[in-house]
């Protein structure tokens, strides 16, 4: 559920005087992960790649409260659930938008993952829930990067975490992770903190 709220009722009232007006209040953090244990629970179940890290990306995110807040058009909302967008490449060859709702169950996020993008691939439609607070994400595996920089546009203001091809080396599989926040949702520790959780996330598996 969707709720409006006061800023001023919130931990992010400072913050949001601060960057709801600014013309440029997003904020890029990137960080080398570990991936081998995710890499091989992969190849061990036969599941994606990409869904894993979904689903540890909404449980790392699931543990932080500001994740639930949304500053939108001067306003500042506040959601009970979590959904995960994926990006989904159709078979005419265009990209559709998947909103895969979070579950702490893996396989019903696997599911709902799986459900929903093989629909949008099929239908080349794409998926929304309104009703959730939506993490982006943006898989682009044909080649390795570094870093990603998306949009800074106050159209978009959700969190978003991308990333491009993983990187196999003799005992470990590394990946690169870009997280992009709004200054008005949270602080670059928060940020920080959901990183070392997404990292203990991935070696829990």
């Amino acid at each position: 559920m969707k709720q409006e709220i006061n800023p001023q009722d919130t931990s992010r009232s400072r913050a949001f005087e601060l960057w709801i007006k600014s013309p440029m209040p997003m904020v890029t953090l990137t960080k080398t992960f570990d991936i081998t244990r995710l890499y091989k629970a992969s190849r061990r179940k036969g599941l994606k790649i990409n869904m894993l890290l979904c689903h540890c990306i909404g449980l790392a995110a699931s543990r932080i409260d500001e994740f639930y807040l949304l500053p939108e058009q001067d306003k500042l909302f506040k959601y009970d659930r979590l959904s995960i967008n994926v990006i989904v490449k159709n078979r005419k060859g265009d990209i559709c938008s998947c909103d895969v709702a979070y579950s702490d169950d893996p396989t019903e996020f696997n599911t709902r993952y799986t459900n929903l993008t093989t629909s949008a691939y099929e239908s080349c439609e794409s998926f929304y829930d309104e009703e959730s607070m939506v993490i982006g994400t943006s898989a682009m595996v044909e080649t390795e990067l570094d870093s990603i920089v998306n949009q800074y546009s106050t159209l978009f203001n959700n969190p978003m975490v991308m990333w491009g091809k993983y990187r196999k080396g003799l005992f470990k599989v590394k990946l690169p992770i870009s997280f992009q926040f709004h200054h008005s949702q949270m602080d670059g520790g928060h940020a920080a903190s959901f990183l070392s959780r997404l990292q203990e996330v991935i070696n829990s598996l």
